[in-house]
């Protein structure tokens, strides 16, 4: 079994995996194995997506009905075998070697991995990448602290004399002045750089710690509102939303990209589009405009912008992965995106006692009131009560003002009397509600 030799990953509802604090996605291959020829006993994985992060070298199989996930850490790695090339690999799938020390504490004891690259990809890329990966040591980047004030007070007290810190400057004379002077120009462009790029580093670096400090205040807002629910007003309730609304905008610590997803691109996408969507959803009502999620989700991934098209692409392969929304279209042309277990009878019974009102039996209701009860946006509210006209639950009245809905009462009319009136029932609330307002 996998599990007795690398440490599974843990995978969300739609197949991506979880990543760690401060772990970022570097590159994506598919079709892929994973085995290795010097140890018989090690599982040979088949044909899966290789996942490489600042972290870990993920695999994922996808092709069961429950992914599954296996892991190497890159701190196990001890050493990584260039790639052969040779007449024989030109006409066989290229194979990338690389040793760890698997096991909670090595007791496994060397293995040497090997990774069958069978898809049609960059595989000096990914390879590139994974070195860098290694070099960098991602996984300590919480152990470094920035430095560099140091190197600043020696740039800076260099520049000075030390004769009460006065500068002696050479004339610019000749064409030895000019070619000074120019490496002057070019050593102070040089030093503005260098500290431009400090500065950026700097930032980037303040921007994931802000983003996992967010995700971490986010998480106990979330389990304080279960925990502390009874004991809380509504102003409070009211604020901790507002927080949660605002630390979910925060962003996406490692968005989807072309540069690491490659061919895998609208795939991956649509699969984090459907986790970044739960949320939005569970506070929608179970259904969200594609126009709302599409400025949630490039808000969320900050500079890695995505087109309307990159969306919509990314929308229409839910049918092909297992995820728990779906794209649904109205017979207006509106599209929305819809949790699976969202459904419309809960909606329409929600509309048919809203217009069983007195109020709503004489005047009819509007999109616009339709929102205000469901908590939905006017053209979501518009869309349901078409689709309870289209179910027969009501009937449309159009006047210059827009539309009205009323409910249907050609239903508890009976064909061979129509003047009969019951004691009962809707037509007869009716009855009496225009008799009042008469």
């Amino acid at each position: 079994m996998a599990g007795n030799w690398l440490p599974p990953a843990h995978l969300t509802g739609s197949g991506r995996p979880v990543f760690l604090p401060g772990e970022v996605e570097c590159s994506l291959l598919s079709s892929v194995d994973l085995y290795s020829e010097e140890t018989p006993n090690f599982p040979h994985l088949k044909s899966g997506l290789i996942i490489l992060t600042t972290h870990r070298l993920i695999w994922v199989q996808e092709s069961t009905p429950s992914p599954t996930a296996f892991f190497v850490p890159l701190s196990s790695i001890t050493h990584i075998f260039s790639l052969k090339r040779s007449i024989k690999s030109m006409f066989a799938s290229p194979r990338f070697r690389f040793q760890a020390s698997l096991g909670e504490k090595g007791e496994k004891g060397l293995v040497v991995i090997t990774l069958i690259l069978r898809g049609k990809s960059d595989v000096d890329s990914f390879v590139e990448k994974f070195w860098e990966a290694w070099r960098n040591k991602g996984w300590l980047d919480g152990v470094k602290s920035g430095s560099g004030g140091e190197g600043e007070g020696e740039r800076s007290g260099s520049g000075s004399g030390g004769d009460g810190g006065f500068a002696v400057r050479m004339p610019v004379v000749g064409v030895a002045g000019i070619l000074r002077k120019e490496q002057e120009m070019w050593e102070s462009t040089d030093k503005s750089l260098q500290d431009a790029f400090q500065d950026l580093n700097a930032l980037m670096n303040k921007a994931k710690e802000m983003v996992t400090l967010a995700e971490k205040m986010r998480a106990k807002l979330l389990s304080g509102s279960t925990s502390q629910a009874s004991g809380t007003n509504d102003e409070e309730i009211g604020t901790k939303e507002e927080m949660q609304e605002l630390l979910l905008s925060v962003g996406i610590v490692s968005p989807v990209t072309k540069e690491s997803a490659g061919a895998l691109y609208h795939q991956q996408l649509s699969r984090q589009l459907a986790d970044f969507a739960k949320i939005p959803l569970e506070r929608a009502g179970g259904m969200i405009n594609l126009i709302d999620i599409y400025c949630l989700f490039n808000r969320a991934r900050g500079t890695e912008l995505i087109s309307p098209d990159d969306l919509l692409r990314a929308c229409s392969l839910w049918e092909k992965c297992d995820v728990p929304v779906m794209l649904r279209k109205f017979d207006s042309g509106v599209m929305v995106i819809q949790s699976k277990n969202h459904s419309d009878d809960e909606v329409f019974t929600r509309i048919r006692s809203m217009v069983t009102t007195p109020d709503a039996l004489r005047a009819g209701v509007t999109a616009s009131d339709a929102a205000m009860t469901l908590g939905i946006a006017p053209a979501m509210a518009k869309e349901h009560l078409l689709s309870a006209e289209g179910k027969g639950l009501l009937c449309r009245d159009v006047s210059p003002d827009g539309f009205r809905f009323f409910v249907n009462l050609l239903q508890e009319i009976d064909a061979d009397d129509i003047f009969l009136v019951k004691e009962y029932g809707i037509y007869h609330t009716w009855v009496k509600a225009v008799s009042v307002a008469r």
